[in-house]
């Protein structure tokens, strides 16, 4: 009979799609009404393009490149620089909802971990795709002649970095004091992720230490699958194995980070309150 009466006490638990969908559209509202953080993410990407391509086109001479410019180039990195970015300004509204005491009304309120998490990061990564398919509109203007299929195979890799990277952001968020602390913490480790990625050179002709560091940065895979659709046709990517090869490890290294999120949201500090 207790056991019945507590039952029915007990408040439903609500979806994990339903929960995770309304703080998405929480966090993509709240991008929408902020146009200063639009164009500041977009901004500070289009800056380095426009600068580096110009300033270094007439020395990009790699191997087997000859025939492209500098700004040909690192338009992809500029697209990946793009999701970095959006990622991390998207993410540090989890420290914002703790102070402000949203985030302590979501964790008491019976709803499942996860959707916490796939609802944070799903907003993040909807924000920082919709830049970087802002962006994406000049490609046709830059000459690509990438099909309908090559643009869905660019969205679709997209979508996967912003979910690595905003799971990133979002574990690292969640332990996080202040926001000055984890935008100086994000810097630290995306900034090299980006730069050892290929976004700004090629991996073929580096010394052999750096070639292994980007070997194993999953940053550098996500640029090799970016990249690729702009040149060569989705039926003969699908088929290589070599894409292929990137693909998974982007795919694991999206898993892994939402997997850490959502053990890192349902672990209780021992002897603290839950953040």
């Amino acid at each position: 009979m207790t056991a019945l009466s507590a039952s029915l006490s007990a408040p439903p638990r609500v979806s994990v799609p339903s929960v995770a969908f309304a703080l998405a559209k929480r966090e993509f509202t709240r991008f929408v009404r902020q146009p200063a953080r639009l164009a500041g993410s977009i901004g500070q990407p289009l800056l380095f393009w426009l600068v580096l391509g110009s300033g270094l086109s007439p020395s990009f001479r790699p191997t087997g490149m000859a025939a492209m410019s500098y700004t040909e180039y690192f338009y992809p990195g500029m697209l990946l620089m793009m999701v970095l970015f959006a990622s991390v300004f998207s993410t540090i509204t989890v420290i914002e909802d703790r102070d402000q005491g949203f985030l302590q009304g979501v964790l008491v309120a019976p709803v499942s971990r996860l959707a916490i998490v796939l609802g944070k990061v799903g907003g993040a990564a909807a924000i920082a795709l919709f830049q970087s398919i802002v962006l994406l509109c000049a490609a046709p203007v830059l000459g690509f002649s990438t099909g309908p299929l090559g643009y869905l195979l660019i969205l679709v890799t997209l979508t996967l970095l912003s979910l690595g990277f905003t799971g990133l952001g979002f574990l690292t968020a969640w332990g996080m004091a202040s926001t000055s602390g984890f935008h100086a913490v994000m810097m630290l480790v995306l900034m090299p992720l980006w730069f050892l990625s290929g976004a700004l050179f090629p991996v073929q002709g580096v010394p052999a230490v750096l070639e292994g560091l980007m070997m194993i940065n999953p940053v550098t895979h996500g640029m090799t699958i970016l990249r690729a659709p702009f040149y060569e046709a989705p039926g003969a990517l699908l088929s290589d194995g070599s894409y292929l090869g990137s693909l998974a490890v982007v795919a694991l290294w999206v898993v892994l980070a939402l997997g850490a999120s959502a053990w890192r949201v349902g672990r209780r500090e021992r002897g603290a309150p839950t953040p």
